[in-house]
């Protein structure tokens, strides 16, 4: 159950990482939050210790291994384990391949993939140890199906999907009793669409999550639901949209 797990939160600073680390502390969760905006990180502590629930912070960028490790550490000391880790930090920079913008490219596969595995990296040993852990992580709805415009963001999400799977396989193989789950979200009203420099691509996913998105904590809840399941109980693939999405 959720109630006093430790659950290290990546990308916690606004969106689904801040809607999860409320929604999960308010069920008892002790929530550890990782993100590089250390004064978002702050306030967000101090409004769940202000509603009854329990939270620390530490700044982290997913990018660097050493900050992986650090926050593993800080939960450790803090709390003595860590239950699960939920790898939510991403960007979308999206834009046609033509746009040939390759900085953004690297972003995204630092982020979005090198972020995930050093996430993994930094926790497996203590779930190892234990022999229990839960890993979560955000995919998309484009790491399920192609889209014009997302082929390197689209890309980053394919590999979550294959990645998380091939875990779950692998702890299942091992007896290590480490538990996955993968989230595709389709639009989700979050700051993701600020980080799109392409005008052409940023005018339609405006049009698009102004008809569609839903709002963070939709995807809260999901976490929530997974993090709660009982340990005999698994579900690996969450798909998170609205009724009417077109996708």
């Amino acid at each position: 159950m959720i109630k006093d797990k430790v659950v290290i939160i990546t990308g916690a600073s606004s969106g689904i990482g801040e809607a999860t680390a409320k929604e999960i502390a308010a069920k008892g969760a002790k929530v550890v939050l990782g993100a590089r905006r250390e004064d978002r990180l702050r306030q967000i502590a101090e409004d769940i210790s202000a509603a009854g629930g329990e939270a620390i912070y530490q700044v982290l960028d997913v990018t660097k291994p050493e900050d992986n490790a650090a926050i593993v550490a800080r939960a450790k000391d803090r709390f003595g384990r860590v239950d699960a880790i939920f790898l939510n930090a991403g960007v979308m920079p999206v834009s046609n391949v033509s746009a040939l913008k390759t900085a953004e490219w690297k972003q995204m596969v630092d982020v979005n993939i090198n972020g995930v595995l050093n996430g993994v990296a930094a926790v497996m040993p203590e779930f190892l140890a234990q022999k229990s852990g839960h890993i979560l992580a955000v995919s998309s709805v484009a790491g399920l199906k192609a889209y014009p415009g997302t082929a390197i963001y689209g890309g980053t999400k394919w590999f979550v999907r294959d990645f998380m799977e091939v875990l779950r396989m692998e702890a299942a193989m091992e007896g290590t009793n480490i538990r996955t789950a993968t989230l595709y979200p389709a639009a989700i009203n979050t700051e993701l669409l600020e980080t799109i420099t392409d005008k052409q691509a940023a005018d339609g996913m405006q049009g698009l999550y102004q008809t569609f998105g839903i709002a963070p904590d939709r995807i809260a809840k999901v976490v929530s639901f997974a993090l709660d399941l009982p340990e005999d109980v698994t579900v690996n693939e969450f798909t998170v949209g609205p009724a009417n999405q077109p996708w």
